[in-house]
């Protein structure tokens, strides 16, 4: 890594945290590394061969806000999966989705694969999207750092109040750090804002110690 003088900095991507989050998909945080405002930005490797270098998805629910992305493939080779359709993608290929109903995913097709995706919402002031903060946690998810998890998740609601996957994500924290009445409180929050976590947490074993609570929401006690 390289600091001038100017207001610039020149890092490696191997450099950056390597932080495993879906089956093999590994997130190389780029936007978070520099503190970038203005646009979307991240790395993604995979574990293996065939494994994930972009998770399943489209960009039209979970607070994506409709962006449009640009997918880059660095090295290595990927073949992505596009509304059904599939494409080689070898490194130097660029595949844009201005569509955000697309459903998308690639695929690993050679060791070493990275895939550099940027995005944003056209007509709109940048937002940090929430799941950037719940993979930044899942190291302290793994290993019981409940308080750090915690941390991280409060970093998010700061930044973006109210959003209820980071209210369930903080609530999941709070139950297994003992937290049961601020545990009980976010996940209440959590559910007026998306009614779908009440049928999440149901059966989510990080609620276990308080899912007996006459106040667990949505269950009959």
């Amino acid at each position: 890594m390289r600091t001038g003088g100017g207001g610039w900095e020149a890092v490696r991507l191997d450099e950056l945290d390597s932080i495993p989050v879906l089956e093999s998909l590994v997130w190389h945080p780029v936007r978070r590394r520099f503190g970038i405002r203005s646009f979307g930005i991240n790395a993604y490797t995979s574990e293996r061969v065939g494994g994930l270098v972009v998770e399943e998805h489209d960009e039209t629910g979970g607070g994506a806000g409709g962006h449009e992305e640009l997918y880059v493939v660095v090295s290595g080779r990927a073949t992505f999966t596009l509304g059904g359709e599939t494409v080689d993608a070898p490194a130097g290929s660029l595949v844009y989705v201005a569509d955000p109903a697309v459903q998308r995913k690639a695929v690993a097709e050679a060791e070493g694969t990275v895939v550099l995706a940027i995005g944003g919402e056209p007509g709109r002031a940048y937002e940090v999207s929430a799941w950037e903060y719940y993979f930044a946690a899942a190291p302290a998810f793994r290993a019981e750092r409940w308080d750090e998890a915690i941390a991280l998740m409060e970093e998010g609601l700061a930044e973006r109040p109210g959003h209820p996957a980071l209210l369930y994500n903080l609530a999941c924290a709070e139950s297994r750090a003992g937290r049961t009445d601020e545990a009980l409180t976010h996940l209440r929050q959590a559910i007026d804002g998306d009614p779908g976590w009440a049928a999440r947490a149901r059966d989510d074993a990080d609620f276990d110690a308080i899912r007996d609570d006459p106040s667990f929401p949505g269950m009959d006690h």
